[in-house]
């Protein structure tokens, strides 16, 4: 009953003092707004304020008087702190810190690339090579760079790694080999090819029930006449005795045979690959009737082989070349058939 008798009186005592102009309205707004104040100053202790709180409430400080101060949710000395920190900003530009510029983090992964993948260039050298890029850094900048990244000077540094090492090693060497494919009619064909250590390109020499000699010196004239052992120092083969003779006589006047070890397959791995990879992708699954069935269906294989099919160890390129893109991501994707139909090769339509 008391409450509501002391409701009763200050309801009607603001009404008198109201009244009906808009200057006591507004006096009892401002009433009501700082009992509110007073409210949130006994349940919150600090309120989180946000930059652009802090800079309407300094700029309001400066249109009220001191007086008056007590209306904010903060000290006078905080709102004094904020309009230093206010005029400070207007007078603060961004300096340049002394010194040269920070190099591109792009062109120092660069400068670290060139020396790993070229153990003997010196830092003269990658400076030129970089010159000839169009980017332009000083020999002491590149040592610099090598020194925090753990290289040392070209002559003491590290030499290619065994990968680097047999890859420059097989691009003069060539391998071959036979093998025998059964027809439907239960006769034996033999095929035989060589494959390129360093491009994995594969050729094909010729396919024949009956390798004799003067079938095998008849290819190795082919392989004279046709200038494929051009850039080749070393060709590679098994001890089998269709090898022996006339086709080594011909073969060691323009290049050096090496011949395997003795029931040692892996010692002519890449051609031995290949066998399993041409009967796993196309002869295992094509009913062969003769000689120019076959021999048409493994030129067709080596087609796809050399210009289409990626290589795991040539970083997924054919071993003809890379290939360039053609069309784009969302171009039409058209499919062409190879070896009858058993193989498909994927391009993009031109647009």
């Amino acid at each position: 009953m008391l409450f509501f008798l002391v409701h009763l009186v200050a309801r009607r005592l603001l009404r008198a003092l109201a009244g009906r102009s808009s200057v006591a309205a507004l006096e009892v707004e401002n009433a009501v707004l700082r009992h509110q104040l007073a409210v949130l100053r006994r349940t919150v202790r600090r309120p989180p304020l946000e930059r652009r709180d802090r800079l309407l409430l300094a700029a309001a400080s400066t249109l009220l008087p001191r007086e008056r101060w007590s209306v904010f949710l903060v000290r006078p000395q905080t709102l004094l702190r904020w309009h230093r920190e206010l005029v400070a900003r207007k007078w603060t530009y961004r300096r340049r810190s002394p010194g040269r510029p920070p190099l591109d983090p792009a062109v120092r992964e660069l400068v670290v690339r060139l020396a790993r993948e070229n153990s003997r260039w010196g830092c003269v050298r990658i400076q030129g090579e970089l010159r000839k890029l169009g980017i332009r850094v000083g020999a002491t900048t590149i040592r610099s760079i090598l020194r925090r990244s753990g290289l040392g000077p070209a002559p003491r540094r590290g030499g290619p790694s065994w990968s680097e090492f047999l890859r420059a090693q097989a691009q003069g060497m060539v391998a071959c080999d036979f093998f025998t494919v059964e027809t439907a009619w239960l006769r034996t064909l033999y095929v035989l090819f060589f494959v390129e250590h360093g491009s994995r390109r594969v050729q094909l020499a010729g396919v024949t029930a009956n390798p004799d000699g003067v079938w095998m010196r008849q290819q190795a004239r082919n392989l004279a006449i046709e200038e494929r052992l051009g850039n080749v120092r070393f060709l590679l083969h098994d001890r089998d005795a269709k090898f022996s003779g006339p086709f080594d006589e011909l073969i060691r006047s323009e290049v050096r045979v090496i011949k395997t070890p003795v029931r040692a397959p892996k010692a002519n791995a890449v051609a031995e690959r290949w066998v399993r990879t041409v009967r796993n992708e196309c002869l295992d699954h094509v009913l062969v009737f003769g000689r120019r069935h076959l021999e048409q269906v493994v030129r067709d294989y080596v087609t796809h082989y050399n210009a289409e099919r990626p290589h795991r160890s040539l970083a997924l390129a054919p071993p003809a070349g890379a290939h360039e893109a053609r069309g784009s991501p969302s171009s039409e994707i058209l499919r062409r058939d190879a070896v009858g139909g058993l193989i498909h090769e994927y391009y993009a339509a031109a647009a």
